[in-house]
């Protein structure tokens, strides 16, 4: 049996990517140098997360692994830290992107894979830009009314935003194994 482990790739030595610096959206083309990590991600309120989702391109659909952290902002800034490290340890901790256009997620400590999605680019519903779809309505009688949307924040780190029967109802991010924060507190 396969498992997640199978595709993690070796740590690369330098700089962690969680920490170099992003070009962003900004102005007619213009682009600046901005800084995102995945702990600051987990400290934004929702108008900070919905802010960066729309100046951030949408990115490569990524590849193999990607670690997962949910993010509560309506939670406070412990809350939020608390209910991530709750919800990876037991229910959520990333996806698995197949070169063929598919997805499965990661759940629970033992790595399982389960609810299948479909995965391309696509308009967003927040902002009707391209972003990354992942689309669980043909694959999923569960999970059907559920869309995942992605977009790229820094070098291997990418920002989710979670829709649910037309709503938007939370927030994630996925990042490469070698792409740590050194704790996201």
């Amino acid at each position: 049996m396969e498992t997640a482990a199978d595709h993690m790739p070796k740590r690369v030595a330098g700089v962690p990517a969680a920490r170099r610096p992003v070009r962003e959206r900004s102005g007619a083309g213009v682009r600046k140098a901005a800084m995102t990590t995945e702990a600051e991600l987990l400290k934004s309120d929702d108008q900070r997360l919905e802010e960066l989702f729309r100046k951030s391109p949408a990115g490569e659909i990524p590849k193999g692994p990607m670690e997962g952290l949910a993010i509560f902002p309506v939670a406070g800034h412990a809350g939020a830290w608390l209910l991530a490290t709750v919800v990876n340890l037991t229910a959520w901790r990333g996806k698995v992107f197949s070169p063929d256009g598919y997805l499965s997620n990661r759940l629970t400590a033992m790595d399982i894979l389960s609810i299948v999605a479909m995965v391309g680019p696509g308009p967003s519903r927040l902002d009707d830009q391209e972003c990354i779809v992942i689309d669980y309505s043909h694959t999923s009688l569960v999970f059907g009314g559920v869309r995942d949307e992605l977009r790229q924040v820094g070098p291997d780190l990418y920002l989710g935003l979670i829709w649910l029967a037309g709503r938007k109802i939370g927030w994630f991010t996925l990042r490469g194994p070698d792409n740590a924060d050194d704790g996201y507190a």
